[in-house]
């Protein structure tokens, strides 16, 4: 009777002891559906629409110069600077599997907000600040 016993508790004991190790090594090997992505990367339609926007500046640039409201070295310079937001924004999706981490995803676009801020101060286009009072608006940037 002893030895039944023993056989009892020793079966019992591997049971306690497999079940949760079992259980914990099959959730190992899938995601579950309510698994949250990674928050702090952007992926494939962020990176594409960023690299839209380049564009978009890059014609605002090229509509600038052919109606002759920005001088060509001043194309060339914000050509020069869209290129290369557009290309850092290739190469870290190139390198991160399309993926761009949120703070240099928000860098590049800082940055490229700011030069089309300057394409739309350099035309004339950019909002003025001032309410004229001492004598005039005044473009901002």
């Amino acid at each position: 009777m002893s030895s039944l016993k023993t056989l009892r508790t020793a079966t019992l004991t591997t049971l306690l002891i497999t079940v949760p190790l079992a259980g914990a090594y099959a959730a190992g090997h899938h995601k579950g559906a309510l698994d949250a992505s990674d928050p702090t990367d952007m992926t494939g339609p962020r990176v594409t629409g960023l690299i839209e926007q380049v564009r978009g500046v890059e014609q605002g640039i090229a509509d600038a110069r052919e109606t002759k409201g920005i001088s060509t070295s001043e194309a060339q310079w914000l050509h020069l600077r869209a290129a290369h937001i557009g290309q850092a924004a290739e190469r870290v999706a190139a390198s991160d599997h399309g993926r761009i981490p949120a703070a240099q995803y928000h860098d590049l676009l800082r940055r490229l907000d700011n030069v089309d801020q300057r394409l739309m101060s350099d035309t004339g286009s950019g909002f003025m600040i001032g309410d004229g009072s001492d004598g005039g608006n005044y473009p901002n940037g």
